[in-house]
C-alpha cells in the first residue's frame, strides 16, 4: 500500500533552485534512505513531507489516517520540564485508565457490601414480622439490582483492561526506562530539567520521545549523531523490528546498509531511486551513470549521423533524396532525446602533508586519570590508561558517550592536565587538532579572514584558489563563519588542519557533519597520509577502512585490538562468549554440587528399582528433547536457506521494476521470518528445558 506519494514537488529560495519536480513514492513497511551532498536539499524534502515548509510546485500526498513522526537534525527540543515528565506525557493515558479501572472495582466493592447489608436488614425485617404475627408480604431487596449494576460494572472494567493491555498499559513503564536506558539517560538523570541538557541529549531525548509515540511513519534527519557506538547498534536493531515505515537522512553509511532498503538520492535538484541499501546504491550508482552516459554519447552520434545524410541527400538536388531528407528530419524531430548526464557539483581536494617528520616514538602515556569535583561530588571518568603511539600508525579511539575520549584527546595536547600519569611526546612531534565542535573557528570571521589570520604568507589568489579546492567559491568566501552549517565548518577546519603541516594528526569525531563524498575524499587523504593519526570516531564505515589499530577507552583503563572494526566487534564477541562459558562452567560445577548432595539424600530415601525408573525417565525425556531440537534445528536451517534466496531475488535486477512480483516476494519473505521466529521460540523453550 503507498502511504507517500509526491508528483513534481519544486522548492525555491529566491533565485535558487533546491528541487526541481521530484517525484516518488513510498509503500507501507519501506525503509528509505535519502543521501546527497550537504546542501543538496535532503532535509528540505523532508521539512516539505512533514508540513513545515511549503513547496512551490507539485504536491504530495499522506493520508489522514497515518500518524507521522519528525526528529530534528538538531534535536528541536525545548522544554522546562523534566526528562521523566516529558516520556510520562507520551502515555498520558494510561494512568487515567488506571484510576478508571481503580474506581470501577471499587464501585463494584461498595455494591457488594451494601447488597449484603440490605440482605440482612430484610431478614431481620422478617423475622421480626413473624414474631408479632403480622401477614403481608416480605419486603423487596436491592440485592438483585445491586447484582445487575455489579454485572454492567465488571463487563465495563474487563472491556477497559483489554483495551488498556492492547495499548501496552502493563508494559509501557518496562519500555519507557528501556528506551531510556538505550539513548544514554540513567535513572539519575530522569530528574533533570530539559533546558540544562547538552544540545546532544536533547537529540537523544527528541529521538527516544518519537520511538515511544511509534507514529506510522517516521521521519529522521540524522538519527546518528550524538550516538555512540553501543546506542547505534541498539538503534539499528530497533528500526529493523520496527512496524512502520521509516524516512531517514543520513551520512552515515554502515548505518544506512543495516537499515534501509532503498535510496533516495538528491543531486543536482534531482532525484534518483535505488531498490536496495547503501552498498548496492555505491554499486549501481557508478554503473547507472555510466549507462546514462554512453546512452547520452551513443544518441548524439546516431543525431551527427542522421544529420550529415540530410544534408548530404539534400545537397544531391533529387527529388527522392529529397522526399528522403525530409522523412529523415520528421523521424529525427520526433526522437525523444536522452538529458545530458550533468557534472557533479564537484569534491573536495584534500591531502595532509607534514612540514618534517617525527621520531618513530611519537607518544607515550602512562597511568593516566581523570576526574572532575571534590569529596563527595568528585566524577571520575577512567583511570590506568596507558598508550604507547609509533610513526605512521592511524590510532582510532572507541567509547561510550561521556568516558572521556575528547578529554582524552585534550590531555594529549596538552590542553587539559591530567589528574595521575605522565606523557611524553616523541622527537620532533607537531601536533594538528581537530575538534567536533569547531570551535577552534572564529564566527566573526569570514571564511578567507579566518584563513589569512592562521596563514599570513598566502595572498588573497592563492587563498581564493586554496578555498575553491575545498567548495567555498565566488562569494561564498565572504560568509560569515557564523552563518556556516556544519559541514561548511567542517570542511574549512580540514583545510586549516592541511595547511599545518602537522606530522601528528587529532581528530575528534571528524566525519560528523560531512557528507558521504566529502567522507570518501577524507578517507583517502588520511590513507596517503605519512604522518601519525590519533582519531576519536563512532563512524563504523570510517573505523572499517582507516585504522590499523583501535583502542577502547574504558573507565578502568585502555584495551588494545589491531585491527578495524570487524575485528574489533569479532574479539569483543569473542571474549562475552569466554565470559559466558567460564559463568556457565562455575554455574555448572555448583548446580553439580548442589545435584551431587540432593542425590544422595534421594538415593537413601529411595529403594533402587526406584533409582532405576527414574534413571530412565530421565533418559527417555532427554532424548525426546534431543529429537525435537534435531528436528527443529534441520528446520530453522532449511528456513535461513530459503529467506537468504528471497532476500537475494529482491535485489535481482529483473525483480527491481516488477511491482507485484516484489509484494509477492516481500508476502513470503514476511510469512518465513515468522516462522522462523516461532521455530526459534520452540527451539529456546527445549534449550531451557
Amino acid at each position: 500500500m503507498i502511504v507517500v506519494s509526491a508528483k513534481d514537488l519544486t522548492k525555491e529560495y529566491g533565485t535558487d533552485v533546491i528541487l526541481d519536480k521530484v517525484s516518488f513514492h513510498i509503500n507501507q513497511g519501506d525503509r528509505i534512505g535519502i543521501i546527497g551532498v550537504n546542501g543538496a536539499g535532503k532535509t528540505t524534502l523532508l521539512k516539505i513531507l512533514t508540513g513545515e515548509i511549503p513547496c512551490e510546485g507539485g504536491a504530495f500526498f499522506i493520508s489522514s489516517e497515518i500518524r507521522t513522526g519528525y526528529l530534528h537534525q538538531d534535536g528541536g527540543f525545548d522544554s522546562e520540564k523534566t526528562v521523566i515528565e516529558e516520556v510520562e506525557s507520551i502515555f498520558g493515558d494510561f494512568p487515567q485508565m488506571e484510576q478508571e479501572m481503580e474506581s470501577i472495582l471499587a464501585r463494584v466493592e461498595a455494591l457488594a457490601g451494601g447488597a449484603v447489608e440490605n440482605a440482612a436488614d430484610e431478614t431481620e425485617d422478617v423475622i421480626e414480622g413473624m414474631q408479632t404475627g403480622v401477614g403481608g408480604a416480605p419486603l423487596q431487596t436491592d440485592a438483585a439490582g445491586a447484582a445487575t449494576e455489579s454485572r454492567r460494572l465488571l463487563e465495563q472494567y474487563d472491556a477497559l483492561q483489554e483495551r488498556f493491555k492492547a495499548k501496552g498499559g502493563y508494559t509501557y513503564k518496562s519500555e519507557m526506562k528501556g528506551v531510556l536506558s538505550s539513548m544514554a539517560f540513567s535513572e539519575d538523570s530522569y530528574d533533570k530539567k530539559i533546558s540544562t541538557l547538552s544540545g546532544g541529549e536533547k537529540t537523544r531525548l527528541a529521538l527516544a520521545c518519537l520511538l515511544l509515540r511509534k507514529p506510522d511513519i517516521l521521519f529522521l534527519d540524522e538519527p546518528t549523531n550524538h550516538l555512540d557506538i553501543g546506542t547505534l547498534k541498539w538503534l539499528e536493531q530497533y528500526l529493523k523490528n520496527y512496524k512502520g515505515t521509516i524516512v531517514l537522512v543520513s551520512h552515515d553509511r554502515y548505518f544506512l546498509d543495516q537499515t534501509v532498503n532503498r535510496v533516495f538520492e538528491i543531486e543536482n535538484h534531482k532525484l534518483s531511486i535505488y531498490e536496495g541499501n547503501y552498498s548496492f546504491y555505491a554499486a549501481e550508482r557508478g554503473k547507472r551513470r555510466e549507462a546514462e552516459l554512453k546512452n547520452y554519447e551513443k544518441q548524439r552520434k546516431e543525431i551527427e549521423r542522421q544529420e550529415e545524410m540530410i544534408r548530404r541527400f539534400k545537397q544531391r538536388g533529387t527529388e527522392k533524396l529529397a522526399r528522403r531528407a525530409a522523412s529523415r528530419e520528421k523521424r529525427l524531430a520526433a526522437m525523444e532525446l536522452a538529458e545530458k548526464p550533468e557534472k557533479s557539483h564537484g569534491k573536495m581536494k584534500l591531502s595532509f602533508r607534514e612540514n618534517f617528520q617525527s621520531g618513530k616514538d611519537v607518544m607515550v602515556a602512562e597511568n593516566l586519570s581523570k576526574s572532575f569535583g571534590y569529596g563527595m561530588r568528585r566524577t571520575e571518568l577512567f583511570h590506568g590508561v596507558s598508550m604507547d603511539i609509533k610513526r605512521g600508525e592511524r590510532v582510532c579511539i572507541v567509547g561510550a558517550n561521556g568516558i572521556g575520549k575528547t578529554t582524552l584527546l585534550r590531555m594529549l595536547m596538552g590542553d587539559m592536565a591530567c589528574n595521575t600519569g605522565r606523557i611524553k611526546l616523541g622527537h620532533n612531534v607537531q601536533i594538528g587538532y581537530y575538534d567536533q565542535g569547531q570551535l577552534l573557528l572564529n564566527d566573526a570571521n569570514t571564511v578567507i579572514e579566518e584563513l589569512q589570520d592562521a596563514y599570513r604568507l598566502y595572498n588573497d589568489t592563492d587563498m581564493r584558489n586554496i578555498l575553491g579546492r575545498f567548495l567555498f567559491r565566488g562569494e561564498a568566501v565572504f560568509l560569515p563563519i557564523g552563518s556556516l552549517s556544519g559541514g561548511e565548518k567542517a570542511r574549512l577546519s580540514l583545510l586549516k588542519l592541511m595547511l599545518s603541516g602537522a606530522n601528528v594528526l587529532l581528530l575528534d569525531e571528524p566525519t560528523n557533519h560531512l557528507d558521504i563524498e566529502s567522507k570518501e575524499v577524507f578517507e583517502e587523504a588520511l590513507l596517503d597520509f605519512p604522518g601519525t593519526c590519533i582519531i576519536v570516531s563512532h563512524d563504523r564505515y570510517f573505523l572499517n577502512r582507516i585504522p590499523t589499530r583501535i583502542m577502547e577507552l574504558t573507565e578502568a583503563g585502555m584495551e588494545n585490538y589491531l585491527g578495524t572494526y570487524d575485528y574489533y566487534v569479532e574479539k569483543k564477541q569473542q571474549q562475552v562468549q569466554s565470559g559466558k562459558k567460564y559463568l556457565e562452567q562455575l554455574s555448572g560445577k555448583q548446580e553439580k554440587q548442589e545435584s551431587a548432595l540432593q542425590e544422595d539424600a534421594l538415593q537413601e530415601e529411595l529403594s533402587s528399582a526406584e533409582r532405576r525408573r527414574q534413571q530412565k525417565e530421565r533418559e527417555a525425556e532427554e532424548r525426546r528433547i534431543k529429537r525435537q531440537k534435531d528436528g527443529l534445528e534441520k528446520e530453522i536451517a532449511a528456513l535461513e536457506a530459503e529467506i537468504a534466496d528471497l532476500e537475494e531475488a529482491v535485489c535481482q535486477e529483473e525483480n527491481a521494476t516488477d511491482h507485484v512480483k516484489l509484494a509477492q516476494i516481500g508476502s513470503l519473505l514476511e510469512e518465513k521470518r515468522g516462522t522462523l521466529e516461532e521455530k526459534y521460540e520452540a527451539w529456546l523453550a527445549l534449550s531451557e528445558q
